[in-house]
């Protein structure tokens, strides 16, 4: 693909997310969780993640010092989103893990986008969709978003978030 092409694939996806997405909607949504930028990246990376993590590793994750993430992590727990427990096996590390309030909220948010994929879906004419389809499928069996996304720590199952 020229340079050409691939700045206007670039050009025609970021207006279709910016529309489907509609960012001021989503800012919203999360706004209503009262939640600092830094405390909603910890909720939706152990959304992703699904499973208890330590704290130095969601620190390393998300690029934020240990004190930053200690107090993010702190202030959730607080809030009731956040379950921090002793590792089972060396009691100096803390794990933290969604509570079901923190769950709930994640699980709102993604649910929410999701929707709105799915309004957009259904108003694309048949014709259109069917060809849209056959034109994504060798797109997405390449899995080149997939492994994008795990280097980041990010794990794209089918369906959504795992764990959330």
């Amino acid at each position: 693909m020229s340079d050409t092409t691939a700045d206007l694939l670039f050009e025609l996806f970021n207006d279709i997310f910016a529309q489907v997405m509609n960012e001021g909607e989503l800012v919203d949504n999360l706004l209503d969780l009262d939640l600092t930028f830094s405390q909603v990246r910890i909720l939706f990376a152990l959304a992703h993640r699904g499973e208890p993590l330590p704290i130095n590793e969601v620190a390393e994750k998300l690029g934020l010092s240990m004190a930053a993430a200690g107090r993010n992590i702190d202030q959730l727990v607080k809030l009731g989103m956040v379950v921090r427990r002793e590792d089972e096996r060396d009691r100096r590390i803390k794990r933290v893990s969604l509570s079901a309030a923190g769950r709930a909220a994640a699980t709102r948010h993604i649910e929410h986008r999701r929707e709105q994929l799915r309004r957009f879906a259904s108003l694309i004419p048949e014709s259109d969709r069917s060809r849209l389809i056959e034109a994504l499928k060798p797109v997405l069996a390449a899995n080149a978003l997939r492994e994008l996304n795990q280097e980041k720590g990010y794990d794209i199952s089918e369906g959504g978030a795992r764990g959330a």
